[in-house]
């Protein structure tokens, strides 16, 4: 994406997001660098330069702005509260309280923010329904309700039984007939992603800044009619391998099962999607053709933007009939960064 100097000063002077990641405003007159969103009052034109990577605006000697924290992901997940997912991973039955978490170095408020800013619910309402999401999928191999309420560290089988209802709205009696969606924070190079599968595969893989997340969730419940809970899933541990060597440069087609959710139509121009060769790229208008519908240009286009399942049905590597980087859901910098990774590696 070449922007000139006035394009990138007007994009930091609104704070437009729609430009994060694809560039950093330096301050000559203070020695900081920041992100095109800053809150920061905006220099004068001719006291800023703009760097496309932060490497080179501190090899030039400049520091990062404490106001917008340029190297920090802000929707990554801190190191710290990993070792509780992964703590909790390991052992569903778990039950860390306050003087736990204090004991591993962690200050219970901050922990309880994290959770209610990323996943709507405290630290403890967490563990609870991961523990609920395990003993689920317990009682749909026929394991006893007894049983499972104890193995997943619940002392009386009312405890058990109000914290179920609480995520199912029955009790775990009664549970034959639900269904779940497991969902997990994965964290990539170009920033954290929210990954959805059930047994069949993954049905979504979003950045966790897509303005349609909520609404694709909600999509995704209805569609088959089940609970969408924290918790792991077989299919997870393919896909984050299969991410990590993907960005590593080491893997270019995808193994992972997918259960995408959408129409006949857009499960079609998914599957052409599928069919292009990694590192290169096709138009909106090729995809119609291939589809056997040249005037569909615009249908194609919206079932790319309908897109569920980033990166593994590559909507990236659709550009516009001139060339330009057109729209994308998780912003059109990260198209950029993964066309260019690609090309960097095929060629």
């Amino acid at each position: 994406m070449n922007l000139s100097f006035d394009q990138m000063y007007q994009a930091s002077y609104e704070k437009n997001p729609d430009f994060e990641g694809v560039f950093w405003m330096a301050v000559k007159t203070t020695g900081i660098f920041c992100r095109p969103t800053c809150t920061a009052r905006k220099p004068k034109p001719e006291n800023v330069e703009f760097f496309d990577n932060t490497k080179d605006a501190i090899q030039k000697g400049y520091r990062p702005c404490k106001v917008c924290k340029p190297l920090v992901n802000p929707d990554e997940t801190p190191l710290d509260i990993r070792k509780l997912l992964i703590e909790l991973s390991e052992n569903p039955g778990l039950k860390l309280k306050d003087v736990d978490l204090v004991e591993r170095g962690l200050q219970p408020i901050t922990v309880k923010r994290w959770f209610l800013k990323h996943h709507g619910m405290t630290f403890h309402a967490f563990q609870r329904t991961f523990k609920i999401n395990s003993a689920f999928k317990k009682l749909q191999q026929g394991e006893n309700v007894l049983d499972v309420a104890l193995d997943n560290g619940y002392e009386s089988l009312s405890g058990f039984n109000d914290s179920f209802k609480n995520v199912f709205g029955v009790s775990p009696k009664n549970s034959k007939m639900e269904k779940i969606v497991d969902l997990k924070r994965i964290e990539t190079p170009l920033g954290t992603m929210i990954a959805c599968a059930n047994e069949n595969g993954i049905c979504m893989l979003e950045f966790s800044d897509r303005k349609a997340l909520p609404t694709e969730l909600k999509e995704i419940s209805k569609h088959f009619d089940a609970n969408i809970v924290q918790g792991e899933n077989p299919h997870f541990k393919t896909l984050e391998k299969e991410l990590e060597e993907y960005f590593e440069g080491k893997l270019k087609d995808f193994t992972v099962p997918l259960a995408p959710v959408g129409t006949d139509f857009q499960k079609k121009v998914w599957e052409i999607l599928r069919t292009i060769p990694y590192g290169t790229t096709r138009t909106y208008q090729q995809q119609a053709d291939i589809l056997g519908n040249p005037k569909a240009v615009r249908a194609v286009a919206n079932a790319n933007g309908l897109n569920k399942i980033s990166i593994i049905i590559p909507c990236h590597r659709v550009i516009g009939r001139n060339g330009t980087l057109t729209g994308y859901g998780g912003g059109i910098w990260r198209k950029q960064k993964l066309l260019e990774l690609e090309k960097a590696i095929l060629f």
